[in-house]
């Protein structure tokens, strides 16, 4: 049987935002400014959560231990999601990408940077960052806590909760009712093909709209 996280990889976010508004829940979205490295990317699965922050002028040395213990705490067929505080560095790369990869989680998701993109791109592990830079987290930058809740610029992330991307952006769905959520999700993807052979059909659209309630 296929776990949600699997059902929700065959979903898309659009979808996924018409079923949580109609339970008015809107504040899901993450900003418009997360953008996956590779457009074609589609990620799902439940969050594992990391908390960090800067700390210019620490020891090179314990940066990279603080970070290879959040490599080695992160889940397999989880999603990573980061929030960082921090708007100038790298909170991915290619050495970490192709780890956690190896490791079995989903992809990450991060509201700072990205850097080695050519590299993550070509290994096909997902990544979502709000843009790019050289600039890595060494002497700079450590994760401070994992699975707390987090505020993704004033979306509230919570471990338990699941995430769906794709080239038109990331959701975000409360763990309590991810389950409801994406089997609606899914009735609503098969309407949607039925109005869609209607319209193939030679119905009007009005009248597919009338007969399914959808569109």
């Amino acid at each position: 049987m296929a776990t949600l996280g699997e059902r929700l990889e065959q979903c898309y976010s659009g979808a996924v935002y018409d079923v949580l508004r109609g339970r008015g829940i809107t504040n899901t979205v993450l900003p418009k400014d997360l953008r996956p490295l590779d457009p074609k990317t589609k990620l799902a699965g439940p969050v594992f959560t990391v908390s960090g922050s800067p700390k210019h002028g620490m020891d090179g040395h314990e940066t990279l231990l603080r970070w290879t213990e959040f490599l080695s705490a992160a889940p397999k067929g989880h999603v990573v999601i980061s929030t960082g505080q921090d708007e100038d560095l790298a909170l991915m790369g290619e050495l970490s990408a192709e780890t956690l990869q190896y490791r079995g989680v989903k992809g990450y998701v991060t509201d700072g940077g990205c850097r080695d993109c050519d590299f993550i791109v070509n290994i096909g592990f997902p990544v979502m960052s709000r843009f790019y830079t050289p600039r890595d987290i060494v002497g700079a930058w450590t994760p401070d806590s994992f699975e707390v809740e987090l505020d993704f610029c004033s979306v509230k992330i919570a471990p338990g909760d699941y995430l769906i991307a794709d080239i038109d952006g990331a959701v975000v769905i409360p763990g309590s009712i991810a389950g409801e959520v994406i089997t609606e999700v899914e009735e609503v993807m098969q309407t949607e093909n039925l109005v869609r052979k209607a319209i193939l059909d030679g119905v009007s659209p009005r009248d597919a709209y009338l007969e399914y309630g959808k569109f």
